[in-house]
């Protein structure tokens, strides 16, 4: 029998708490991301050091990006959009290290993310245009592409988990096919190929995600100039 709270594999297992090392890597990311957060915040200057000007740089590349695709509403969805790029950046870089698996390899991790993205188009949707305005838009320019809309919904973010899911698992089961192959002696450009595609796909994850809010928001107000 399993004792309660051992490390069976890569799952704990506290009597009917069953928590997979996906589960473990992510609250692991969240709470380094947190502390790194606080540290930094208790310690800003108006002459920064490196560390400051290093974060400084990594919030205004991140609020450019945003600005550039929406940039009436940038500063309500740049928390969200840094956010996502800054954890899916660690958690995709994550499976370097000798015996993590990266979340991002897992369905339900990449799923889970495409659900806040799917969540988050609707909330910055009603909260900047209101309620019926927003749900209005559903139903223009005709009632009969309701429908069409909906399945819109969905199969995006279906493919926007998939598609992050897909590719970080391929890029690992590369790496490691490299390594059986070769062994060790060529680990420096396998690592170096993991490193430039976990960026490439955080950043188009995280991009995707920008357009997907922000698109919804500005085309509902540009529909709504057009009509007055």
């Amino acid at each position: 029998m399993r004792q309660q709270g051992a490390v069976t594999g890569s799952l704990i297992e506290a009597g009917p708490l069953h928590i997979s090392d996906t589960v473990l890597t992510t609250w692991a990311i969240m709470g380094v991301i947190w502390i790194a957060c606080w540290l930094l915040s208790r310690r800003l200057r108006p002459e920064p050091g490196p560390l400051q000007a290093a974060a400084e740089g990594i919030v205004s590349t991140i609020e450019e990006a945003v600005a550039a695709v929406a940039p009436r509403h940038a500063r309500e969805i740049m928390p969200f959009i840094g956010s996502i790029w800054i954890f899916l950046v660690i958690a995709n870089l994550s499976g370097l290290i000798p015996g993590v698996h990266s979340p991002t390899r897992d369905l339900s991790a990449t799923s889970a993310l495409a659900f806040l993205v799917f969540l988050s188009t609707h909330w910055f949707g009603i909260r900047i245009l209101g309620l019926r305005t927003y749900l209005r838009h559903y139903l223009a320019p005709s009632p009969i592409l309701l429908p069409f809309h909906l399945i819109s919904e969905v199969t995006r973010t279906i493919a926007l988990a998939v598609r992050l899911f897909g590719n970080i698992m391929s890029l690992e089961m590369a790496a490691l096919l490299f390594l059986m192959v070769a062994g060790f002696l060529a680990p420096v450009p396998i690592l170096m190929l993991h490193v430039v595609e976990a960026l490439v796909q955080a950043y188009i994850f995280g991009m995707l995600a920008l357009i997907y809010v922000a698109g919804g928001i500005q085309s509902i107000q540009l529909r709504q100039q057009r009509q007055e």
